[in-house]
């Protein structure tokens, strides 16, 4: 059901007071690791060697945490099925999922203050926000749980609390925390390779993390003094937003008429660096941000020639270089450090000194308007994927894969037949006033204009191959009549 947030505030879905609240912040498109990363497919949703993506490691690293009952989402309102898929593989019964969904990104302050207010509504203010990003990757969970249980004591007493990484080399692509005790001095921008050697020297400068507790008092009272106007519109986003309520999760999105008066900016540079009431808990947890393609590569063993590889892949003469290949054969003959990305579309060949500019090549992609920053061929739905094969003049091919129990919307589209070819599973085919169930090697042609709607009734996943046939076959030709998901403003099945 849905209703405005307002109605929210008098049905509390937790009766008792919770100590901790994590929030988990899945707003980046981690562009340094382009072409495995993408705007509808970033960082947090790539999986690693354990078949786990980023997302679904720092969900579970937070429910590990004692008298955990809910975690709290930050996303994109375009990723809240992808996001709520990832956690329901690896999710417990007994925590409650809240998404606050924004329309469009405006960074980490804006994000963290909808957060506060939603708690401030839930819990009061003493509650304590445990602020995680999504793409973090953290070895020692031990470790973690011990910083963890530092960090709220002193957010318990009114401090806004940052998690300070022991460097163990001088990173140039990391912001730093110069510290006192568990006092913080000052922030420092990515400094040049000279500066992050001296800082190592030092002992008292830490990487940044971006990882904060505070309890909700706090961070609003900081927020009211340092920003207000991200507390007044942040607020009124909220306030504003629609909600949806269901069993074990609910969903905010974030009124955009609102939002988008929100000012763009990073919890850092709107309090943590101007405030006085900054403490650091140093912590050594075996941390990467996998911010680019050579922390990414780095977690591949290295061959005797110090190269990183994923994928089948032949060397001669190649010496420290990463290697990525998503599914064909990659050969490499006389090569020094360099980074080499190939994906089902896209091939990313670049010196690994210049892995913190691989972004500039999506920002090229992005003025020129090629969808390959935004876009795998393979597209996430709520009821499953869809893979473009093959495309041309007039026509366009794909696999479609459908959750048992999941239907796409019942939509028609102006410019395109398709034709449909189940290839294993069972489909419910609804074809303007017909409706039949067809199986393996059986098909059906859906002429342009028809009502139609793909459903899987069974308990394994179907798979069909669909030929689109016409003038037009953009994604945004669809007319939808009824959707299991809500989606009748969006494009895309």
């Amino acid at each position: 059901r849905q209703d405005r947030v307002s109605d929210f505030h008098t049905k509390p879905l937790v009766s008792r007071q919770t100590n901790i609240l994590p929030v988990i912040l899945s707003g980046g498109t981690g562009s340094r690791l382009w072409p495995l990363s993408r705007e509808a497919h970033p960082k947090p949703f790539i999986r690693l060697n354990d078949g786990q993506s980023l997302i679904q490691k720092t969900y579970l690293r937070a429910i590990a945490i004692d008298e955990v009952e809910e975690i709290v989402t930050v996303t994109n309102q375009a990723l809240f099925f992808y996001s709520r898929d990832e956690y329901s593989e690896v999710s417990s019964t007994d925590i409650h999922h809240t998404f606050l969904l924004e329309p469009f990104g405006r960074n980490s302050a804006p994000a963290i203050a909808t957060a506060a207010h939603y708690a401030k509504t839930k819990y009061g203010d003493n509650c304590l926000l445990l602020i995680l990003p999504a793409d973090h990757l953290i070895d020692n969970q031990a470790g973690f749980v011990e910083t963890v249980v530092k960090a709220t004591n002193l957010a318990s007493q009114g401090k806004l609390v940052t998690f300070g990484i022991k460097p163990d080399s001088p990173e140039t692509g990391f912001g730093y925390i110069e510290a006192e005790g568990l006092d913080v001095k000052r922030f420092v921008e990515k400094p040049d390779l000279k500066t992050a050697r001296e800082y190592l020297s030092c002992g008292n400068f830490y990487w940044n993390a971006g990882m904060f507790c505070m309890s909700v008092g706090t961070i609003l009272h900081e927020m009211q003094s340092l920003c207000p106007d991200i507390i007044e519109h942040s607020l009124a986003g909220f306030n504003h937003a629609t909600t949806t309520q269901a069993n074990g999760w609910s969903r905010f999105e974030i009124s955009a008429k609102h939002f988008a008066r929100v000012r763009d900016i990073s919890i850092d540079y709107a309090i943590f660096e101007p405030s006085e009431n900054v403490a650091i808990i140093p912590c050594d947890i075996g941390w990467s941000d996998i911010g680019s393609w050579r922390e990414f590569g780095a977690l591949q063993p290295k061959d005797q020639a110090g190269n990183h590889i994923t994928g089948e892949v032949v060397l001669e003469d190649v010496s420290h270089c990463i290697v990525h290949s998503e599914s064909r054969l990659v050969a490499g003959l006389g090569l020094n450090n360099l980074l080499i990305a190939d994906t089902a579309d896209a091939l990313l060949i670049a010196p690994q000194d210049r892995a913190q500019d691989v972004r500039k090549i999506v920002d090229q992609l992005k003025r020129s308007n090629n969808p390959r920053y935004q876009l795998f061929p393979t597209v996430h739905r709520p009821w499953g994927t869809y893979t473009v094969l093959l495309e041309g003049t007039g026509f366009k091919l794909k696999q479609i894969s459908v959750k048992p129990g999941a239907a796409l919307s019942l939509q028609s589209h102006r410019h395109r037949s398709e034709h449909w070819v189940v290839v294993s599973g069972v489909a419910r085919i609804t074809n303007g006033d017909d409706i039949a169930e067809l199986t393996h090697n059986q098909s059906t042609y859906i002429p342009a204009g028809n009502k139609h709607r793909l459903e899987n009734p069974g308990e394994q996943i179907l798979t069909i191959i669909e030929v689109q046939c016409g003038d037009y076959l953009g994604e945004d030709d669809i007319i939808r009549y009824q959707d299991t998901y809500g989606r009748h403003a969006e494009i895309n099945r």
